[in-house]
């Protein structure tokens, strides 16, 4: 793996990561095309960098995790469905994780539904007042994001979906959103880590340097990345994202029907 796959992934991962497109979607297109997906260092790279994506969360609202206990409890709530679900399931998700086509198809699925959520949700921007974030509230998002674990599904437009579902309006979603990528994501990266333990004792001083630009590359993209979808949603909603999902998933089918090898090597 060089500097330049390292760089390229780490971008992808702090554009997409807070954005409702599918990190681990655009991760296993890129590595795939990069040639290099297969490689057991590459994928712990790419869920070892997610640590740089957190940290920017922590850095943005820091003063959200500062304020009160109470916040940690919603976010406890809202991840066990995740946590439980992850644990039950993570040979079917391993599998999934090996898909393009399952990619492919999931972009497009989301994209579509994407076209409509702005619609379909437009009562919850015209509340005097937002709905305070309650238990029940934050246990719903976290099994709606259960459904990210399938890869192409986007663990963020999973997310803003179960908050907009619950009458949050886009932005207050969206940081829940932010807030709850948190601790699963820790939890992921975590627990691929101790899997991998013994790749990572054996890794080269090569491949660590690797591990340290790909966080700050990731910390640095996705802190600018969260501070400008906010400010977008805000004010073009998701039809965007929408669209790009479907033209990137209609592409990918498309190269597959003609031939095109996309297959990840198990």
């Amino acid at each position: 793996m060089s500097f330049l796959d390292a760089i390229i992934l780490a971008i992808i991962e702090g554009l997409t990561e807070f954005l409702p497109i599918s990190s681990t979607g655009h991760m296993i297109i890129a590595s795939t095309l990069m040639g290099n997906a297969s490689d057991d260092f590459v994928k712990l790279f790419t869920v070892v960098i997610q640590f740089g994506a957190i940290l920017s969360v922590v850095l943005v609202y820091f003063q959200k995790f500062i304020q009160s206990f109470r916040f940690y409890l919603l976010l406890a709530a809202a991840f066990v469905p995740t946590g439980i679900i992850g644990l039950l399931a993570k040979k079917h998700i391993d599998a999934l994780l090996e898909n393009v086509a399952v990619v492919a198809w999931m972009l497009l699925i989301g994209g579509i539904v994407l076209l409509f959520v702005d619609k379909f949700f437009a009562a919850n921007e015209t509340q005097t007042e937002e709905k305070p974030l309650d238990f029940k509230t934050a246990i719903i998002i976290g099994t709606v994001q259960s459904l990210a674990m399938v890869p192409g599904v986007s663990r963020s437009a999973a997310t803003i979906i179960g908050g907009l579902s619950q009458k949050l309006t886009r932005k207050a979603a969206a940081e829940f959103s932010f807030f709850l990528a948190v601790p699963t994501m820790a939890a992921a990266t975590l627990k691929s880590m101790y899997d991998e333990k013994e790749l990572l004792l054996q890794s080269s001083g090569h491949e660590w340097l690797l591990l340290l630009v790909g966080n700050a590359v990731a910390f640095v993209v996705a802190y600018l990345a969260i501070k400008s979808f906010i400010s977008f949603l805000q004010k073009k909603g998701f039809r965007a994202f929408g669209w790009y999902r479907i033209a990137l998933g209609a592409a990918l089918l498309i190269l597959m029907a003609m031939g095109v090898e996309l297959q990840m090597a198990g």
